[in-house]
């Protein structure tokens, strides 16, 4: 068994789908496990249906309305008809959005966005039937259970894995194709609500469905070579990085490396499944291998930029120490809004951190904090994360620019600096 993941940049359009059942040739008799994200920009376009159906903004409809045309014109040039589970699909958002969003939005984007992968995986499947690739579509949100937590939904792992199992049961291959096809980034809770896992999930579907099924490997298609020691739009002269340990691979998409979803090496590392990262438009390269290379660490700089950054610095308005009480109520107010901390740093009297600009958030936080505490913020910045650094490409990469907070650790530096155009 393979598991392959194929993200919205592999599934853009119709030239692009075929180059999927391309690559889906070459395993040919091979049990593989499909996990498609939704189509191109479809999530963000489903984001604004979902913005609107919460305001009540009648624009909902218009914008579904482009969703569909989108999505009806591949179908039709790949299968030559609309696909009757997308017309289906569509049908189902038309009758959701002439109801009552729920009073949470976060279920109400659920509801809305989890269809981005349905209709990818129905147009998909249909194509690689009428083209000679037998295939079974697999709906994920009856394997894949979840908790409540709409948006960023926590697995039910025992349950999956059972479900996930059963349904790939080969007890009688007669019944069973050798190709599913199922969605990314969706699931359901245990009481029966689609959920999603955070975006760009889909990385970490593809690694649930591996981890259940025992995968002997896992590959994520990319529109890149592979995973890369930074990222060819900040930097020039990228490497390829052939081979990365799973620890490796952990810390670089914590600190943000985009190539990976944060979730998606653990559940491989448990069962020692390797992890290939190649490009869709260039399958015959080898790409890198994710694997139990812990022995073998990097030679090559690592560098990772998070853009839009905020410096939150806060302190007692008594001048007292930062003590337990007072962190606990920061931290308590950062979980509750859903902040994420990039960096953290305390000293006696104040505690900073470095956190992504979202100015309806960072205006909530500052209310909450001002009656206890003074805040200062600068805002405009980047952090900058190099694993296995040195002096001269930390000075290099700083490039004269004021750093306002710097940590260290043995392998991996972070600073933050103000930012400065790409190039």
């Amino acid at each position: 068994m393979k598991v392959f993941k194929f993200g919205g940049a592999s599934v853009k359009d119709a030239a692009s789908v075929k180059n999927v059942r391309e690559i889906l040739s070459h395993y040919n008799g091979e049990r593989l496990c499909v996990v498609l994200s939704a189509m191109g920009k479809t999530t963000n376009a489903l984001e604004a249906v979902a913005d609107a159906w919460i305001k009540q903004d009648m624009a909902a409809i218009t914008l579904l309305n482009e969703i569909e045309t989108f999505h009806m014109d591949i179908s039709k040039e790949l299968n030559g008809a609309g696909s009757k589970q997308l017309k289906l699909i569509i049908r189902e958002i038309r009758q959701l959005l002439q109801s009552a969003p729920p009073a949470l939005y976060d279920a109400a984007y659920d509801l809305v966005v989890s269809n981005g992968e349905l209709m990818s995986t129905a147009i998909v499947s249909d194509y690689l039937n009428l083209n000679g690739l037998t295939n079974q579509e697999l709906d994920a949100r009856k394997v894949l259970i979840t908790n409540e937590a709409y948006r960023n939904a926590r697995v039910s792992w025992e349950e999956t894995s059972g479900k996930i199992r059963a349904a790939f049961d080969e007890s009688n291959p007669e019944q069973f194709a050798p190709v599913t096809v199922t969605q990314g980034f969706i699931g359901s809770s245990t009481n029966g609500h689609p959920v999603t896992l955070g975006r760009e999930g889909s990385d970490f579907s593809a690694a649930i469905f591996a981890y259940a099924l025992d995968a002997g490997e896992m590959i994520i298609w990319k529109d890149v070579p592979g995973v890369l020691n930074a990222d060819p739009r900040h930097f020039d002269d990228t490497v390829l990085l052939d081979r990365i340990s799973y620890r490796d691979a952990i810390e670089l998409a914590y600190f943000g490396a985009s190539v990976i979803h944060p979730k998606t090496i653990q559940p491989l590392q448990n069962k020692n499944i390797p992890l290939y990262v190649k490009s869709f438009e260039k399958p015959e390269e080898k790409g890198t291998l994710i694997h139990s290379f812990e022995d073998q660490p990097l030679n090559t700089p690592c560098y990772i930029v998070k853009k839009e950054q905020v410096l939150v610095s806060v302190s007692p308005n008594d001048f007292s120490f930062i003590a337990e009480d007072g962190l606990h109520t920061i931290f308590g107010l950062l979980s509750h809004m859903g902040i994420r901390i990039n960096l953290m740093q305390n000293s006696a009297i104040s505690f900073s951190i470095c956190i992504d600009d979202h100015p309806d958030k960072l205006n909530r936080l500052f209310k909450a904090l001002s009656g206890d505490f003074r805040v200062k913020y600068n805002r405009g910045l980047e952090l900058i994360t190099i694993r296995y650094y040195n002096k001269k490409i930390t000075d290099k990469i700083v490039n004269k620019r004021p750093v306002l907070l710097e940590q260290k650790s043995r392998l991996t530096v972070q600073l933050v600096v103000e930012s400065q155009k790409s190039k």
